[in-house]
């Protein structure tokens, strides 16, 4: 397995084709899905043709950053992901987004923000990226909490159009953000 980057407690590798299983089960999970798809799983055909193939082409447009593939070192079992996405909205190649998705098991135990914190370091400090950002449904106040702990502040509360909103959607997105200077500050 080669390792792009180690913690205490985990170690975090790029994707490969042999995790299509892994990521078809822990988007089976619909209390891991809840606030994403409002609990129902990422049918296999969609993670082998679409999810597993844009992870992977993020690490080229992220000169090496992207998605890892999350495994706890004393048990080498898949936690789940812990990463970044390049930029689809207009923003700059040095903004990437901050995202998380971990087995339920694994909840709590601070696996995300021990993840998310290495990775925005190795962004800020061999990669250059400029500023690392998060989002949310408001209501998520987990995913909130880690973004938090991971160092990152809040800086607006947003509303979005959607086709099938799922519930809490009324009460809008949040974006939590930190820039390089902050990360050489704390």
């Amino acid at each position: 397995m080669h390792v792009f980057l180690e913690t205490d407690r985990l170690l975090l590798r790029r994707f490969t084709h042999s995790d299509i299983d892994n990521l078809v089960e822990l988007d089976s999970d619909p209390e891991v899905m809840r606030f994403l798809t409002n609990g129902r799983p990422t049918p296999r055909e969609v993670i082998e043709r679409d999810t597993l193939p844009r992870i992977m082409c993020g690490y080229e447009r992220l000169r090496g950053l992207g998605r890892m593939a999350t495994i706890e070192r004393s048990t080498e079992m898949f936690l789940g992901w812990i990463g970044f996405d390049p930029p689809e909205d207009g923003r700059s190649d040095d903004e990437i987004e901050l995202g998380y998705r971990l087995h339920r098991s694994t909840w709590g135990r601070g696996y995300a923000t021990e993840g998310s914190r290495a990775l925005i370091r190795k962004a800020f400090d061999e990669f250059g990226i400029r500023r690392v950002w998060a989002q949310t449904m408001a209501v998520n106040h987990a995913s909130r909490r880690v973004m938090e702990k991971a160092g990152l502040r809040f800086v607006r509360t947003f509303h979005m159009t959607w086709d099938d909103p799922i519930p809490g959607t009324e009460y809008g997105e949040v974006e939590y953000a930190m820039d390089r200077s902050q990360h050489a500050v704390d």
